[in-house]
């Protein structure tokens, strides 16, 4: 397993440079530059302007440009935002917080909603409620993540005003207090549940489906045909073996959470990486928008590794080495 990971871990090196890459020649092929959305070219003098290329380095050729800006990425130098004129690090430690509480709760009301009702409608399956569990499966399925976005807003926080559709702490309250904490979470429950929606749908269908497919099998029936207690052959053998590959989906998970945050964000105004994205595609603050694409590619990256580790972690039948 570890000479797996390490080779897995090398091989994220060249794809990491190739991203890079990408990333480097389509912000240049993007309209404007990083000066573009510094100064306001009608109140500025052309000659200024041209200088401020020339010192800056944006008239050097390709190739030159992209290695000093690897280079200072490397060592942990991302550049100055054009729209905030500090440092792209202190802009992204300021959201980074929030999109890390917003992914961890997607994935904890992810696993336990899939859990409760995947395992209520495979040991209940054809009855009320694991139909009603089916009708909320295929909403989730149905509904893109900006539609169930707009509606959750519509409906519980205009109508029912049960949860706050925007920001993520009520103003006013002192960092750091149980009060504070609770805001918090107040607030990123409803984007966290609207970001985990599809992935609980999938999972909740995943399980049931699962759960009863594993009921019919030979080792279950010989379970029975010994004697053992009905909740026990359900709890060892038959649920145990269906959270097998559930556990492995984790990684993936990271995957969704980064694409599907941007939109999810967005929607609930939630001061995260996925807005500042947006934000800084609209404003061309490139320094910005190129270092969130690289950590978003890391992200997918290392998301992607985390899945492939736990196949061989939860199921020792498979061999990465």
């Amino acid at each position: 397993m570890l000479k797996y990971s390490f080779r897995r871990i090398l091989g994220m090196i060249p794809m990491l440079l190739l991203i890079s890459i990408v990333v480097f020649t389509l912000a240049k092929l993007m309209p404007g530059d990083s000066l573009t959305g510094e100064i306001d070219p009608r109140n500025t003098n052309p000659k200024y302007i041209a200088e401020m290329r020339e010192k800056l380095g944006y008239n050097d050729p390709m190739p030159k440009q992209y290695f000093r800006w690897i280079g200072h990425f490397v060592v942990g130098d991302f550049g100055k935002s054009t729209r905030f004129k500090i440092s792209v690090a202190e802009v992204i430690s300021e959201r980074l917080p929030n999109t890390i509480l917003l992914g961890l709760s997607s994935i904890f009301l992810t696993y336990i909603l899939s859990f409760l009702m995947g395992s209520y409608a495979g040991r209940k399956p054809y009855t009320i409620g694991d139909n009603l569990i089916g009708a909320f499966n295929y909403l989730g399925y149905s509904l893109p993540a900006f539609i169930a976005g707009v509606f959750a807003i519509f409906i519980f926080s205009f109508k029912l005003n049960w949860f706050p559709s925007n920001g993520s702490v009520d103003i006013g309250i002192e960092d750091g207090t149980v009060e504070w904490w609770l805001s918090r979470l107040h607030h990123v429950f409803l984007p966290a549940l609207v970001l985990g929606l599809l992935s609980i749908a999938s999972y909740t269908q995943f399980l049931r489906n699962d759960i009863i497919e594993n009921s019919r099998k030979d080792f279950v029936r010989t379970a029975r045909a010994k004697g053992t207690p009905e909740n026990k052959i359900y709890n060892v053998h038959i649920l145990r073996n269906s959270m097998i590959p559930l556990i492995t989906f984790l990684g993936f998970d990271i995957v969704a959470i980064i694409s599907g945050g941007i939109i999810t964000e967005t929607i609930f105004t939630y001061p995260g990486l996925g807005q500042l994205f947006l934000q800084s595609v609209g404003t061309r603050d490139y320094p910005v928008l190129m270092t969130l694409t690289m950590l978003f590619s890391f992200l997918t990256l290392i998301g992607n590794l985390i899945a492939d580790i736990l196949y061989g972690v939860v199921d020792p039948r498979i061999r990465l080495d």
